[in-house]
Parts: C-alpha cells; structure tokens; sequence
C-alpha cells in the first residue's frame, strides 16, 4: 500500500514563508497525479494546489499566486513552497496521489498521512 509522510510544517508570522514536502512509497511515484490538501479545525478537507504527470499544476482561489506546487520524480517526493502566508493558512496539510482528486474530501478514507500542522500567527 502507498505511504505517505509529510513534513516541513511549523509555526510561522504572516508574511512569511514554508516548504512542506511529502515523501511517497508503495507506488510507482511517476505515474501518479500528486495534490497537497489542507484541513482546518472543525472544516473539511480541501484541495489547494494539484500537480500532473506531467507536471501541469492547478491551485485553489484561495492560495493562487502564493503558493507552488511542485515535484521530485527521482526522490519521489512532491513539495508544496508557500509564500506569503496568512493566518487562514493554518490548517493540517496533506497530500494525496491518485486521479480525480477532488475539490473537499468530507469524509478521508484509504491512503492518508499523518498531515504536518502549518500555524501562521504572530
């Protein structure tokens, strides 16, 4: 089965910048659409930024333009640089792999990380 870890999460102020990176084992990492989702307190699960075999991205309104989606076939690991962040930023991040990857994922099941905590707050 896929394993997923993610990393990189932490307290930062607004304003500043985060690179989360979530490693993958148990599939084929090259053949797989990578998306990195976020879960605040009591909401659900949402899409924030998507990246394609080959390598087309997509990113929610919300983060569009602050955030950068990207991925590292070799390592087999996709990473997620945030940049200009704001306290509606906190939330757990995840990341996923499969095809469709929906929008809001209201109830996760099946191959999930742990997630890594993001808390923008001065």
């Amino acid at each position: 089965q896929v394993q997923l870890v993610e990393s990189g999460g932490g307290l930062v102020q607004p304003g500043g910048s985060l690179r989360l990176s979530c490693t993958a084992s148990g599939i084929r990492f090259g053949t797989f659409n990578m998306g990195w989702y976020r879960q605040a307190t009591e909401q659900q699960r949402e899409l924030v930024a998507s990246i394609t075999i080959g390598s087309s991205t997509a990113y929610s309104d919300s983060v569009k333009g602050r955030f950068t989606i990207s991925r590292d076939n070799a390592r087999n690991t996709v990473f997620l640089q945030m940049n200009s962040l704001k306290p509606e930023d906190t939330a757990v991040y995840y990341c996923k792999a499969g095809s469709p990857l929906p929008r809001i994922v209201a109830e996760p099941r099946g191959s999930w990380g742990q997630g890594t905590q993001v808390t923008v707050s001065s």
